[in-house]
């Protein structure tokens, strides 16, 4: 399978330390460390990646 990685638009650069890639996966969504492109992925169900996406809007730090 193909997977078109897409860099986070909160990525401010190649030197940007917090940077992330998401992919769309056969059945779940895949998140990879944009600096190591080779070093695996996360998959999540989209239910999963949802609610990391709300954790991560709810805390304040971010």
């Amino acid at each position: 399978m193909n997977v078109q990685w897409r860099k986070s638009t909160h990525s401010s650069g190649v030197n940007d330390e917090h940077c992330v890639e998401l992919g769309r996966l056969a059945s779940s969504i895949g998140v990879r460390d944009s600096k190591d492109p080779d070093g695996g992925h996360l998959a999540l169900t989209v239910a999963q990646f949802a609610g990391l996406l709300e954790q991560i809007k709810q805390d304040p730090a971010h």
